[in-house]
């Protein structure tokens, strides 16, 4: 089975080697047939502590790195754009 690949907006960057990724997908609602945006927060493993806040990158699933950890940061959009 192929891992997940989500794309999304870094929203901390406070602790050692850990970003919080908030994945937005827009889901239509049942009842009153209009799209809205769910937000989801993902912890992500960031070896080279490269991300910044506001930074849009891409994460994939992986093996649990620690207790709220299971995600690592793939690509970040924001390289080479210097």
């Amino acid at each position: 089975m192929p891992k997940r690949i989500l794309e999304g907006v870094v929203t901390s960057n406070s602790r050692d080697k850990t970003v919080t990724v908030a994945v937005t997908r827009r889901v239509l609602h049942p009842r009153y047939k209009k799209y809205i945006n769910v937000i989801k927060k993902f912890h992500a493993h960031d070896e080279k502590n490269e991300c910044n806040v506001g930074d849009n990158v891409a994460i994939c699933e992986s093996s649990p790195i620690s207790k709220t950890k299971s995600w690592i940061v793939v690509k970040n959009s924001s390289e080479g754009s210097n």
